[in-house]
């Protein structure tokens, strides 16, 4: 189990690293969204991972909140969203 914790965490950090770069780095509003989206859900599972390593269930309230900020964070910021130039 523990392996599998480790390597879990691992491919979140790159994936983090990577989309990261392109929340900084991407050519339009809507890409750093899709950017920050992913970020959320990379935080929920290593969440998950944490409280599947840890046997902590404590856990699962703020994965619930994350997933909430994420959707409400996907609906509103495109309808109030100004064209990229």
């Amino acid at each position: 189990m523990i392996v599998v914790s480790v390597i879990s965490g691992i491919i979140l950090v790159v994936a983090a690293l990577l989309t990261t770069y392109r929340l900084l780095d991407g050519p339009n509003s809507l890409d750093r969204l899709v950017a920050l989206d992913t970020l959320i859900a990379l935080s929920m599972c290593g969440l998950a991972v944490w409280a599947a390593y840890t046997g902590d269930s404590t856990i699962v309230p703020a994965i619930v909140a994350l997933s909430l900020m994420g959707f409400i964070g996907s609906i509103s910021v495109p309808r109030f969203r100004v064209r990229d130039k």
